[in-house]
């Protein structure tokens, strides 16, 4: 997942991005979304900080309100699961408001750490024994202390942040707080990628692919300021070609419905086991993710899944809340 490698690091005093610099930037964003999904085996480490961002991608002359049929839950009583209609903004829409519902805030100091437990688990497509992870993280506030992560079980330092160093999208507590919690303005502040955002301008088919990737990688962080982390579900409930999955899904207990991007026409990429945000079929909680991803040159075919299960704020690395 290292296809922001271009955009996530620059000297932060370096002039804003040229017109030339941000086109040439899409396309390679776009281009490593197109290319397949690939997990390593081998005992690589991986990249040190990396910040695990969503890569998804919209097709720009698609309707937003994709809709589907999905199965649900019965209620207590009922014999048979009901069925319903929804649009995919329906249900980004609704994660917004039970996020805002079911957010605790939060106002961290710069030296403490910011503490994520997940787990990941594959299934092999051909069958075969479930291999699981539980991935432990804590992040510098600030980015002045030294952090550690676990990624697929391989456990490693992260070195303190650079001067002048900086991150696309923001990831130190200081500069989350300052990106805005009005959807549309958070859209574009996203999209201008740290220059000044013009609100009055609306994002083109071209550039909602790398919106919505930095709008998932927002996502991504377990502890964000209040309202952000709605803001980013109602600002992704607005991107054209985004649809539900029809079907009853299973994931981690609860009855999920699939939300997933796609990207030019049918059939040329993001087909069934692309990345899919999964919400609770009754409140539209999120989740967590499920892709379908390759190991070994493409001879192991997994369906992979990820889901936070603790979180919080903490003095020190090896603390947990």
């Amino acid at each position: 997942m290292n296809e922001l490698k271009l955009l996530r690091e620059w000297d932060a005093d370096a002039p804003p991005l040229t017109d030339a610099a941000r086109s040439r930037a899409r396309s390679r964003l776009l281009q490593a979304m197109q290319a397949p999904t690939a997990v390593h085996t081998a005992p690589t480490a991986p990249a040190v900080g990396r910040r695990p961002l969503l890569r998804i991608a919209v097709a720009g002359v698609a309707a937003a309100a994709v809709t589907a049929t999905v199965v649900v839950a019965q209620d207590a009583g009922e014999k048979e699961p009901r069925t319903r209609t929804v649009s995919a903004a329906t249900v980004l829409r609704g994660a917004a408001a039970e996020a805002l519902r079911t957010e605790k805030p939060v106002a961290p100091r710069d030296d403490q750490f910011i503490y994520t437990k997940e787990v990941v688990e594959r299934r092999p497509v051909s069958g075969g024994p479930v291999k699981k992870w539980v991935d432990e993280s804590w992040s510098s506030v600030d980015g002045s202390k030294k952090g550690y992560v676990s990624e697929l079980g391989y456990k490693q330092w992260v070195p303190k942040s650079r001067p002048g160093q900086s991150t696309w999208p923001p990831s130190k507590w200081s500069e989350l707080k300052e990106l805005p919690t009005d959807p549309r303005k958070l859209t574009a502040t996203l999209r201008d990628m740290g220059g000044k955002p013009d609100y009055g301008r609306p994002t083109t088919a071209d550039e909602w692919p790398m919106v919505q990737i930095f709008l998932s990688g927002l996502l991504r962080d377990s502890v964000l300021p209040k309202g952000l982390r709605s803001a980013a579900f109602e600002a992704l409930a607005t991107a054209p070609g985004v649809k539900v999955l029809p079907g009853r899904t299973e994931f981690n207990g609860h009855t999920a419905i699939g939300v997933q991007y796609v990207v030019g026409p049918p059939g040329t990429s993001w087909k069934d086991g692309g990345r899919t945000l999964l919400f609770d079929a009754k409140t539209y909680q999120y989740l967590g993710l499920r892709e379908r991803a390759t190991a070994k040159q493409g001879t192991e075919v997994y369906d992979q899944s990820q889901y936070v299960v603790a979180s919080g704020v903490v003095d020190r690395v090896f603390q947990r809340p």
